[in-house]
């Protein structure tokens, strides 16, 4: 697995969790990365959408199917 896989496993098994959170799991895990390539990592999954950053804080991006549905169904 890839750096920004391994930092998206951590963000979504940790749900909201700060940058030192984060290593601190990936250290867990097995899976060191220098502070370079998680920001990377990080970086790259914002720009995809994956996650959200919200006061120093990252959090697995919400989904917008249940929403787009509804909409669909019920919208005007």
């Amino acid at each position: 697995m890839d750096a920004r896989g391994w930092v998206l496993r951590a963000v979504e098994r940790l749900r909201f969790a700060s940058v030192g959170d984060i290593q601190r799991w990936l250290d867990e895990e097995g899976e060191s990365l220098s502070r370079l390539e998680l920001a990377r990592a990080l970086e790259a999954l914002l720009r995809e959408g994956r996650i959200e950053l919200e006061r120093d804080v990252y959090r697995p991006a919400r989904k917008s199917g249940g929403k787009d549905a509804f909409d669909q169904l019920f919208g005007d």
